[in-house]
């Protein structure tokens, strides 16, 4: 198997030319391979469809492995790809989770996103994995370590197979939590959930503090749109609407910390994220 450099992906995965040459294969076979065995880009794949994802590459590596090895092509991919995953099947992910098996849920997570999208992995998956663990940790379990670890695992295959985006927008977009929140998943998803999309956003993480927040826009030529996440009441800062706001940024909130605060009438709140895509995937008038 040829070993060659790699230039960036573009926007979320590898064009079909990229990924032949990575392959080392010529891109009249690619294309053959992905409509008579489904292997790469599916036309049902939400986002930018002919683009190849790292986990559409590790498919057709072991897919080249196995035809070395004697395999007739339909064989190895059949045998490559595996059998499609169940929608939103959370007790797989749930029971590798408690095994603590890192690889099998980042295999579970990869295969969902990649067969269903971001949202739908999200709200189908993640979301209800979540609240059974938050069930069993209300009855008495001690399961504080599932729920990190399933976390960690969302948010690197999310890196792998939803990789940050390149976007030419006149309007930029800012994800950050607020100072002192430390819950950065939802953004984490939020940024792949636009990448998936064509929509670069810069993800600033958690414990974002407002001066910090002030800075960003100023290093921005034009007014950027901001989506501000507060998992708690205590961090729900409206210092940090207000500096977006003065800076001329339209101001997006998402999060239960929200709900109590007195906000100014020209922030947007956002109540899931398939709302965050539809708001913040388009360019704000």
């Amino acid at each position: 198997m040829p070993h060659r450099s790699m230039p960036a992906p573009d926007q979320a995965g590898y064009s079909v030319r990229t990924a032949a040459e990575r392959l080392g294969i010529p891109t009249a076979t690619l294309r053959s391979w992905n409509r008579r065995y489904g292997i790469g880009p599916q036309p049902e794949r939400p986002g930018r469809h002919r683009l190849y994802t790292e986990a559409d590459i590790a498919v057709l590596t072991r897919m080249l492995d196995l035809i070395r090895a004697g395999v007739t092509p339909a064989g190895a991919a059949a045998t490559a790809r595996g059998p499609a995953p169940a929608f939103g099947d959370r007790q797989a992910l749930l029971s590798a989770a408690f095994d603590l098996d890192t690889p099998l849920v980042c295999e579970l997570l990869d295969k969902h996103v990649r067969t269903f999208g971001v949202v739908d992995t999200w709200d189908r998956l993640c979301r209800p994995a979540f609240a059974d663990i938050v069930v069993r940790q209300l009855d008495g379990e001690g399961c504080v370590d599932v729920e990190h670890l399933l976390s960690w695992c969302i948010i690197a295959t999310l890196h792998r197979t939803v990789p940050p985006t390149r976007t030419h927008d006149p309007v930029p977009t800012i994800l950050a939590c607020t100072s002192g929140e430390s819950h950065s998943l939802p953004l984490e998803v939020a940024r792949a959930a636009l990448a998936e999309r064509g929509t670069g956003a810069q993800l600033l993480g958690p414990d974002v503090p407002t001066a910090a927040l002030h800075d960003t826009l100023t290093r921005i030529a034009v007014p950027a749109a901001v989506m501000l996440w507060s998992q708690q009441a205590a961090t729900a800062l409206t210092s940090a609407v207000l500096a977006c706001i003065d800076a001329g940024a339209r101001v997006y909130l998402g999060g239960p910390g929200w709900d109590q605060a007195i906000l100014p009438d020209a922030v947007i709140r956002i109540g899931s994220l398939a709302e965050t895509v539809e708001r913040l995937g388009r360019t704000p008038l």
